[in-house]
């Protein structure tokens, strides 16, 4: 059997912010890959991963979905994340967010590939308007998890709702993408769902980023502010997006090596 897995999403799935040490970003999709051909060292696995950073759940369906089922020969597997980008913008619904994963699995379903849904972590803890998005990301979730329940085909992986995913080990100082550890935490996770029992990494306090996530000092918060949420309001009034002239990392499949 050929396993031939392909990635669609935002920046959780296109991996931002897990670096290997020569400065490649990798992520939880990529490890997911990896990790199935270390599984089946007697299949073929192929990979491809279209997602790119910033991209909302319409685009994320009407482009890198069709652009998955595109590819030669077509998928076997398919994982799907969307919404983050979304969920603080006007229109925003847990209706228009099911309509979109309808057509995820609709389609999928009428080629015969399984489909892995996931949720990201809970980033709230850390972030301005954390508990208005938490509120909004705890109610999608349980809608998606209904919405999905005795799917044929479908596997969901509920990442948001476990508390375990809200340490500061698995957040990268920007404090809303996960880092090197929580890829690896998330990755564990979808592993396990897709029936490769996979442990999650160990992790101490000594492994939080430096900078002091949420540590209210006046002067690491001016900092933070500086560097991540000023240039993010400023993409927002002037319409630009951070993926913008971005090309997917493994547009083509790729052959992973056992």
């Amino acid at each position: 059997m050929t396993i031939r897995i392909v990635s669609i999403g935002d920046s959780f799935t296109e991996g931002m912010n897990d670096y290997l040490p020569d400065g490649t970003e990798v992520g939880w999709a990529d490890r997911v890959a990896a990790g199935l051909a270390a599984a089946h060292p007697d299949q073929d696995v192929w990979y491809a991963n279209l997602a790119i950073r910033g991209r909302k759940i319409e685009s994320i369906v009407a482009e890198q979905l069709d652009a998955a089922l595109a590819l030669e020969p077509p998928p076997t597997h398919l994982t799907f994340n969307g919404g983050g980008n979304d969920m603080l913008r006007p229109g925003f619904s847990d209706a228009r967010m099911i309509e979109f994963t309808a057509r995820v699995l609709d389609r999928c379903a009428a080629k015969g590939i399984f489909v892995v849904i996931l949720t990201g972590a809970d980033p709230s803890d850390r972030l301005p308007a954390g508990k208005r998005m938490r509120r909004l990301g705890t109610s999608l979730t349980q809608v998606l998890d209904d919405f999905i329940d005795g799917r044929e085909g479908v596997v969901f992986v509920d990442n948001l709702r476990s508390a375990e995913g809200r340490r500061d080990a698995y957040w990268s100082e920007d404090r809303l993408h996960l880092s090197s550890l929580g890829h690896e935490w998330i990755a564990s996770r979808v592993l396990t769902a897709m029936g490769v029992p996979t442990p999650a990494p160990v992790v101490t306090d000594a492994d939080s980023p430096t900078g002091g996530l949420g540590g209210g000092r006046v002067i690491s918060e001016a900092r933070y502010w500086r560097s991540y949420v000023l240039p993010w309001i400023g993409r927002r009034l002037t319409g630009r997006s951070s993926g913008d002239g971005r090309a997917p990392k493994f547009a083509t499949w790729t052959r992973l090596q056992p």
